[in-house]
């Protein structure tokens, strides 16, 4: 099976999930208004996924579905940086013992920095950390 039917057949089992795929791509939609879109991406020879404008590249499979699934629980949530409704920067940020710990940032170079900065936590929860979906691939 391949890897992004082996995603959407996973996603299935997901109540509340939301999602459209193509033969290289599959993107989740938030279920609640606080929440924020996952895609994953199989490129020639890496993947990448997505939450919102942050991005990764990956060059294991494993490891790249592991990302995917982590944006998809509540233990990940996404702190967007924005100057008025402009979003120029997203930090990822994961729950180790009960506390939020920033992970990796993705910024633009250019924005109206003049705009008065705001503050947004976004966070997703379709699965559990133990879910199916972060599981090995066969």
């Amino acid at each position: 099976m391949d890897l992004i039917d082996e995603l959407t057949s996973r996603l299935n089992s997901v109540p509340g999930a939301r999602y459209e795929s193509d033969s290289s791509s599959i993107t989740v939609f938030p279920n609640n208004t606080d929440g924020f879109t996952v895609s994953f991406t199989k490129n020639f020879d890496t993947y990448t996924v997505f939450f919102n404008g942050w991005h990764e590249d990956f060059q294991s499979a494993d490891e790249a579905v592991g990302v995917f699934g982590f944006g998809l629980s509540d233990q990940c949530r996404l702190r967007e940086s924005r100057r008025g409704s402009y979003t120029y920067k997203w930090t990822v940020e994961s729950l180790e013992e009960e506390e939020w710990q920033e992970q990796s940032t993705t910024a633009l170079l250019i924005f109206p920095f003049w705009r008065r900065r705001q503050v947004y936590y976004l966070q997703n929860s379709l699965l559990s950390p133990h879910d199916s979906l972060v599981e090995k691939l066969p």
